[in-house]
C-alpha cells in the first residue's frame, strides 16, 4: 500500500511561474468567506500553505492567537518562513505535514483552512476527515478550490480549449480532481459533517484589465512550457512539446486582446464541527 501522500502528485510544482500566482494570493482575495468567522484569539492550521502569503495574513488577523502553516514540500516552507519574518510576525510557525494523516491531536485548532488543496490530494474525503478531527468542537473547517471545467473566457480561443482539456487530463492522471469546487459540499458530507453544518458558497477571480490579462496569460504561458506540469504533460504522454508551445502561444495571444476576459470559479465550504 502506498503512503497516503503518495496517492496524488502536485500537478503544478513550485516553478517561478507557479509561485508568481501563489504569492499574489491573500486572505482577502482567497479566503473572504472565512474572515467574518475569525476571532483574535483563534488557533489556526493552514494546510498547503505554499509560500505563506495567506498564512501571514491569517496570523495578522488573530493577533492573540496562533497560526501553523503546513505543506508537504519542505522547500517551499523556507519561503513561507521568510515571508512571515519579513512582516515581523511572531504568532506563526511552519511544518511539513500530510493532510491525509495530520500529526496533531484531536480537537487542537479553532479553524483548519485549506486553499486550492483538495483538488490535488489522493483522497479528499479522508483529508476532510482529518481536518475535522483536529478541529475543536464549535470550530470551523474552511476549504476553497477552483473548478476548472467552470472556468470561462472571452473571446473564444481554440488553444485555450486545448489547454483546459490537457490540464484536466494531466491532473487526473496525477490522482487529483481538477473540478473540485463543485464537489466540496459532497465530500464534506461524506467526511461526516451534517447537512446543516456545511455552508457552501462560491466566488471568482476575474482578469480583465490589460495588466491582469498580461499577468494571468503570462504565468500560464510560462507554466505550460517550464513547470512540473509541463514535464508531467510530456512525460505522461498527454502532449508533445510542440503542442505545449501551441498552447503557450494561445495564452499570449489571448492576453493581448483588448476585449479579453477570464473568470475562475471557486467552490467554498465553511463547516462547523458539532460542539
Amino acid at each position: 500500500m502506498p503512503k497516503p501522500q503518495e496517492t496524488a502528485v502536485y500537478t503544478h510544482g513550485h516553478h517561478e511561474s507557479v509561485l508568481r500566482s501563489h504569492t499574489w494570493r491573500t486572505a482577502a482575495n482567497s479566503a473572504a468567506y472565512l474572515l467574518g468567522s475569525l476571532k483574535p484569539h483563534m488557533k489556526i492550521l493552514d494546510i498547503g500553505c505554499g509560500p505563506g502569503t495567506i498564512t501571514a495574513d491569517l496570523a495578522e488577523l488573530v493577533p492573540d492567537g496562533h497560526v501553523t502553516g503546513v505543506d508537504r514540500a519542505p522547500g517551499i516552507l523556507e519561503q513561507a518562513r521568510a515571508a512571515a519574518d519579513g512582516r515581523g510576525l511572531d504568532n506563526v510557525d511552519f511544518a511539513v505535514a500530510d493532510v491525509h494523516a495530520l500529526d496533531y491531536p484531536d480537537d487542537t485548532f479553532c479553524v483548519v483552512h485549506a486553499h486550492q488543496v483538495l483538488q490535488h490530494v489522493g483522497d479528499p474525503v479522508q483529508a476532510l476527515r482529518e481536518m475535522r478531527r483536529v478541529t475543536k468542537p464549535g470550530g470551523f473547517v474552511a476549504v476553497r478550490d477552483a473548478d476548472y471545467a467552470a472556468m470561462t473566457w472571452y473571446p473564444e480561443a481554440p488553444g485555450l480549449e486545448d489547454w483546459l482539456d490537457l490540464y484536466e487530463r494531466v491532473a487526473r492522471a496525477n490522482g487529483g480532481e481538477p473540478d473540485a469546487g463543485r464537489r466540496l459540499r459532497s465530500w464534506a458530507l461524506a467526511a461526516g459533517f451534517t447537512d446543516t453544518a456545511v455552508t457552501a458558497t462560491s466566488s471568482t477571480w476575474t482578469y480583465a484589465t490589460p495588466a491582469e490579462r498580461k499577468w494571468w496569460s503570462g504565468l500560464w504561458a510560462d507554466r505550460t512550457l517550464a513547470s512540473a506540469y509541463a514535464e508531467r504533460a510530456t512525460g505522461g504522454g498527454h502532449a508533445t512539446e510542440e503542442q505545449l508551445r501551441d498552447v503557450s502561444r494561445a495564452w499570449r495571444e489571448w492576453g493581448k486582446r483588448e476585449d479579453g476576459w477570464f473568470a475562475v470559479l471557486h467552490g467554498e465550504i465553511l463547516c462547523r464541527k458539532a460542539a
